[in-house]
């Protein structure tokens, strides 16, 4: 079993990484907390903004414009660049979305009732009814600006995507996966990751989804994830996931020999990550924010 412990901190108390560790809180208030250059990596994937309702207070992807949800993301991975180490790197997966035609709502999916959503936000000044939102370039682009190296756009093909019943356009069938970096120079072992040609690694990535029991949205599919702590960072290294989920960064990251920290925000994820990870490990942290 999993050994679940409480530690109450104040808002200016400093964290301090020590073996494997789960945060329980706001991504921005803990990131705040920890110290500079401590991890290698970041892999993560933000909340998408207007598509899922995770039904806790202060969750992103609930702002009432995009680009008060861009701005949270850009203070978020602001913090996690002072985090990480200046020849580290962040990977960061996020979707794209439709303008909602100004419906307040959305019904659920028969095939995935958690679509539903009560509340969607207007669309977003300067687009129109049915446009494509272009949120994970948009997002790429301000973090660009704050100062982040943009290396590479990477194509997540999923063969197995959810069918859509729309007859206008095609069936959407991919996400980003941005490759981002600190500084000009970086560390990168491209040899972990090679293709099984021996060619170095395309941009075009075909990894279907894979669920997680007990998680109620999609999931990391852990292949995604490795290719990413492989070509980033060594064994016995820290990989960082701000938005830890169901833990999927950090049972790839154990697997391979790294130490995670996750931060999570809701306490059911918190709690089902834990359990996903008591096999391997014997302490979790959580904090109280």
């Amino acid at each position: 079993m999993c050994s679940l412990k409480i530690e109450k901190i104040t808002k200016t108390k400093g964290l301090k990484l020590a073996d494997s560790v789960i945060f329980e809180g706001d991504a921005l208030t803990l990131l705040n907390r920890m110290p500079n250059e401590a991890v290698q990596c970041i892999v993560t994937s933000p909340p998408y903004w207007g598509l899922r309702d995770y039904a806790i207070p202060g969750q992103i992807g609930h702002e009432p414009t995009l680009p008060q949800f861009l701005y949270r993301l850009q203070a978020v991975f602001t913090e996690a660049r002072r985090v990480l180490a200046n020849d580290g790197i962040l990977w960061l997966n996020i979707g794209d979305g439709y303008t909602s035609g100004n419906r307040g709502w959305r019904a659920p999916d028969k095939k995935n009732p958690a679509r539903a959503m009560r509340i969607r936000p207007e669309t977003p000044q300067g687009l129109k009814s049915k446009d494509l939102q272009g949120i994970p370039w948009r997002l790429a682009f301000a973090l660009q600006d704050d100062g982040w190296y943009l290396r590479a756009d990477i194509i997540w093909n999923k063969p197995n995507a959810m069918p859509e019943s729309v007859k206008d356009r095609p069936t959407r069938a991919h996400e980003y996966l941005f490759m981002l970096t600190k500084s000009e120079k970086y560390y990168y072992d491209r040899q972990s990751i090679l293709e099984p040609n021996g060619r170095n690694r395309r941009s075009v990535w075909n990894i279907h989804t894979q669920g997680f029991p007990g998680a109620h949205f999609a999931t990391f599919p852990p292949k995604l994830i490795e290719p990413c702590i492989r070509a980033s960072s060594r064994p016995g290294d820290y990989v960082l996931d701000p938005f830890f989920g169901s833990g999927t960064t950090g049972a790839v990251a154990h697997r391979l020999g790294r130490k995670y920290a996750g931060i999570e925000l809701h306490p059911d994820y918190v709690a089902l990550a834990a359990a996903r990870l008591a096999a391997d490990e014997s302490a979790v942290v959580r904090i109280a924010a």
